[in-house]
């Protein structure tokens, strides 16, 4: 779910803390958002969570029932870019912003890029802009890794410049220059999060990893863009949200933090693998048989590698490994998968030709 949060004390105590999420046009109700918001609903009780969030094909509020009667949650559905966020500062005295609204969807912004320029650029203004007009005391901005450009062979740190290679990619290095705009204008406090690619529970299945497993448990073949030697490192999910609570709470404001792993695996073997494990196949030659290739994207970064020092010096490190992961989100989608209406919509390969 893609989330734009707000988080404030209640005038009561300092303790007590207001959560608003929001989220604008495509990243889906689902995935990073969702996990946060329940995460924070069920540990933190004394905080009030407002999730925002603009409900479209590709959102589910399905996962959060189990939260929607608690006290101190709340949804508000509602769009980035038309200021609508500004009522709900003013309404619950928000002053923590988690800003997790995007498109994030790299082969669609090829092919529509300046809806990516409003939702990720636009949008991140827009609610920069008021999270600054409210005197929030925390702005936390979820970034890419892709920002960094994925053709270097070495790992990337926090001062890296930015080199992205896909409109995507470009509109969140802008969004971020925004976000860090209002720091050093205007001592907007923000922290920047650049995480690798996450997975697990509740993500739309038209990104890699539910596509495959999707895709699998109805029997039908992978479909790989060119020769899917392209190599991606994956998170679970549960190890970001474990990130952002850390530096909720003891990031340093003006700073930007990686989280990310070392699991590293091509496209082509991710396919073989989630083949093995879904269809309980060995035989080279039977896998071969779930797997298709078709044209590349336009362009198609190599590796986005990410170092994480500096969030680990905060406590933080990776719990879930790639084995436990993997399953958790194969059980998920074995059992969840209608969660969203049309669903079976996103398992075609993209362009809708590909394969």
């Amino acid at each position: 779910m893609s989330v734009s949060s707000f988080i404030e004390p209640d005038e009561s105590t300092a303790e007590e803390l207001q959560l608003s999420s929001s989220s604008s046009k495509r990243k889906q109700t689902s995935l990073n958002g969702s996990h946060l918001v329940i995460y924070l609903v069920k540990n933190y009780p004394t905080y009030f969570i407002i999730n925002f969030d603009k409900l479209n094909y590709c959102s589910s509020l399905v996962p959060l029932k189990s939260i929607e009667d608690e006290p101190n949650y709340k949804f508000v559905e509602g769009n980035l870019y038309i200021k609508k966020s500004s009522k709900i500062f003013k309404e619950y005295n928000v002053d923590i912003v988690l800003h997790l609204a995007a498109e994030s969807h790299v082969d669609l912004s090829f092919f529509n890029p300046l809806d990516f320029s409003l939702t990720n650029v636009y949008g991140t203004h827009v609610l920069t802009h008021v999270a600054n007009e409210y005197h929030v005391k925390l702005f936390v901005h979820m970034s890419t890794d892709e920002v960094y450009g994925g053709d270097c062979s070495e790992e990337t740190l926090e001062e890296t410049i930015f080199q992205p290679s896909n409109p995507y990619a470009a509109t969140k290095a802008a969004a971020e220059c925004i976000v860090m705009s209002y720091w050093r204008s205007y001592q907007l406090p923000v922290i920047v999060v650049r995480a690798n690619n996450i997975y697990g529970p509740h993500q739309y299945p038209d990104k890699v990893i539910p596509k495959f497993i999707s895709l699998l448990q109805r029997d039908r073949s992978c479909c790989i863009h060119g020769n899917g030697a392209t190599i991606r490192n994956f998170i679970y999910v549960d190890d970001v949200i474990k990130g952002i609570d850390i530096l909720l709470h003891k990031g340093t404001p003006g700073e930007v933090y990686n989280i990310g792993s070392k699991i590293g695996i091509s496209i082509l073997e991710l396919a073989r693998y989630l083949i093995r494990k879904v269809k309980n196949i060995e035989e080279p030659e039977e896998i071969n048989k779930y797997i298709s290739f078709g044209t590349d994207r336009i362009y198609n970064d190599t590796q986005y590698i990410i170092g994480t020092n500096k969030i680990s010096q905060l406590g933080w490190k990776l719990k879930i490994d790639w084995e436990n992961g993997i399953s958790k989100t194969i059980d998920w989608y074995q059992k969840n998968f209608s969660n969203w209406e049309g669903a079976e919509s996103a398992l075609s390969p993209f362009p809708k030709s590909l394969c």
